[in-house]
Parts: C-alpha cells; sequence; structure tokens
C-alpha cells in the first residue's frame, strides 16, 4: 500500500509575506506589456543561460582546449546545484505563496505538492552564473544580472516568497562556486585526456 503523497507543508508567509504581497499587488497596478514581459522571462528565460553556455563553449573551443572543458562542465555543475535544490525543496515543504495567503498572481497557482522553497529558477539561474565566471567574464557578467533579474521576475509573478528566490541564488553559488574551483585546478590534464580521444573536436577547432 502506498501512502498517500504530502500536500501540506511549511507556511513561509510570516517570513516575507508582507512584502510578497506587496511586489504582487505592483504587478497587479503595472502596465500589461511589463506583465506580459516580465512572465514570459520568468517562464523562458533560463534558455537565456543555455545559450549563453553553448556560445562559451563554442568560444572557448576555437581558444583554448582547458577553458573549453569549463564551458563543457557547466550544465553539468549547474544541474548538480538543481539537484540539491531539488531535494532541499523536498525536504523543507514550503507552501507555495499564493496557498498561503490565497492571493491573486500572474502566474497560475500550482497544485499543492509544489513545494516553494528554494527556488529551483533562481538556483540554475545562480549556478549557470557562476559556471559561466569561470568561462568568460564577459558571459559570467551578462549571466549574472540574468540570474537576478530571474530571481526577481519569480516573486513579481507571485511564484515565490522573496527568502525563496534569495536562497536559490545562494544555493547556486555555494554549490557551484566550489566544485569550479575545483575544476579549475583539472582543466590542462582533462582537455588532454579528452585529446585523445573521439571526443577531442569538443575541446578543440
Amino acid at each position: 500500500m502506498t501512502s498517500a503523497p504530502i500536500t501540506q507543508g511549511y507556511d513561509g508567509s510570516g517570513i516575507d509575506g508582507t512584502a510578497f504581497v506587496d511586489v504582487v499587488d505592483a504587478a497587479h497596478h503595472a502596465p500589461s506589456w511589463l506583465d506580459s514581459l516580465i512572465s514570459a522571462y520568468s517562464t523562458y528565460g533560463l534558455v537565456l543561460f543555455a545559450v549563453l553556455m553553448l556560445v562559451g563553449w563554442w568560444q572557448a573551443r576555437r581558444d583554448d582546449a582547458p577553458q573549453a572543458v569549463k564551458a563543457l562542465a557547466a550544465p553539468v555543475l549547474t544541474v548538480i546545484a538543481f539537484a540539491v535544490s531539488a531535494v532541499l525543496k523536498q525536504a523543507v515543504h514550503e507552501m507555495r505563496p499564493c496557498q498561503s495567503l490565497h492571493v491573486l498572481t500572474l502566474e497560475a497557482c500550482p497544485a499543492p505538492g509544489d513545494w516553494s522553497f528554494p527556488s529551483n529558477h533562481a538556483t540554475l539561474a545562480a549556478a549557470a552564473a557562476v559556471a559561466l565566471w569561470s568561462v568568460s567574464v564577459r558571459l559570467g557578467l551578462f549571466a549574472s544580472v540574468g540570474a537576478l533579474l530571474m530571481a526577481a521576475s519569480r516573486v513579481w509573478v507571485g511564484a515565490h516568497y522573496p527568502h525563496d528566490v534569495l536562497a536559490g541564488l545562494a544555493l547556486g553559488f555555494l554549490v557551484v562556486l566550489p566544485l569550479a574551483l575545483l575544476l579549475s585546478r583539472q582543466t590542462q590534464t582533462l582537455a588532454g585526456l579528452v585529446g585523445r580521444t573521439r571526443l577531442r573536436l569538443l575541446v578543440a577547432s
């Protein structure tokens, strides 16, 4: 016999529910074009980070094999951060703000059991930004701005409390940074190993 899924969880509105309501209220009074733009970025903006990783790999592949290894590792590090976020989300069981506060939000309120803390979007964006810093300062800077905008957009559309996205940003940073630093010490060796296999075209043009 299987157990029933958990649908009731922690109410995080006591942390910064007032700030969340203020943001959602501002969204309701904002021009429709702005809400549409922010909603679109909130939903599809993660594609931007995938594109930046592809650009970083393409540039590094032409210029420097060890940097190409870092670029290839960027999506792997990002997925690791996402996995940690998913585990933490299942451990905390924080209800979505729209469920706890019963407010109308731009994004449809998720079903019970779709937990809020931490924000997966913010985690993925921050993780990608940190990984990209080791590939290219320019791409890392661009991705960092994109990550902050992603985090803000998730609150604007009503998907998360501010503390959810701040935790997501911190988690992405804290998971990927040490892994990226560890990887940077081995990129020369890894590039040499890959260069002697059929995958050598991934690290050298």
